[in-house]
């Protein structure tokens, strides 16, 4: 099964990119959307542990338990 889609409102100039694109790329303007659309569908972001820790910072949670006073506790229940 195929699906089309369908983009409206495309500035002219953004239009005039692609199609030089294409032209650069010797695909139809068609072709290129859909190489375009594929690589972008296929993309798997990467992120860092760094900007993780940093996300979660600007995120200003409340600060939960310390990792000291729960393994403590779960010692003293055995």
């Amino acid at each position: 099964m195929t699906a089309s889609l369908s983009i409206k409102n495309v500035p002219d100039a953004v239009v005039e990119r692609l199609r030089a694109r294409a032209a650069r790329n010797r695909r139809s303007l068609q072709g290129e959307l859909l190489d375009l659309v594929e690589r972008a569908a296929d993309e798997v972001p990467t992120i860092s542990a760094r900007e993780v820790f940093d996300r979660i910072r600007k995120l200003n949670l409340p600060a939960g338990e310390s990792s000291v006073g729960i393994i403590r506790e779960m010692r003293d229940a055995r």
